[in-house]
């Protein structure tokens, strides 16, 4: 997580200098230890735990993963699928959004305000896979229309 984005938060004054740098270095490396990130931080190792665990009661930390190489295990193919709905009431979203999450290969999927309802990145082997994905599952979620894909040629950025 980087500090920018953390200082957009609107913090309701819980924030210091001190919670903005541990979460940078949290974002940065999450297998830190604590007196590592003490040091790195300028605290001592207790007032840093205690900060640590603060931050996570409070939700700035949500938890902690494995980044996965994604070319190890032969999923280097991504799709971007835009998914538009025939209806945008509240219980077609809420049913849409539902089903979307069952979906093992969908990475993420963002509700847009633009010409089509939906993003989904979708990551798979090849792009085989993807039009099995697409065709038999994205298409047949709640309230699907249609869908346009983009598929990705190479990935330049990508958060871990």
């Amino acid at each position: 997580m980087e500090v920018r984005l953390i200082e957009n938060l609107q913090p309701d004054g819980s924030l210091d200098a001190f919670d903005r740098k541990i979460l940078e270095e949290l974002g940065e490396n999450g297998r830190i230890s604590v007196a590592e990130l003490a040091e790195k931080v300028g605290l001592s190792k207790t007032p840093c735990q205690n900060r640590f665990k603060r931050l996570i009661a409070e939700g700035f930390i949500q938890g902690f993963k494995a980044i996965l190489n994604p070319a190890k295990m032969n999923l280097d193919h991504i799709a971007f699928a835009e998914v538009k709905l025939t209806h945008t009431h509240e219980a077609a979203l809420t049913s849409f959004n539902a089903a979307v999450k069952k979906i093992r290969e969908v990475e993420e999927c963002h509700m847009i305000a633009g010409r089509f309802d939906y993003l989904l990145k979708i990551r798979t082997r090849d792009i085989k896979k993807y039009r099995l994905v697409l065709g038999e599952r994205i298409s047949n979620l709640p309230y699907v229309a249609n869908t346009s894909t983009n598929v990705a040629m190479e990935t330049v950025k990508e958060r871990g």
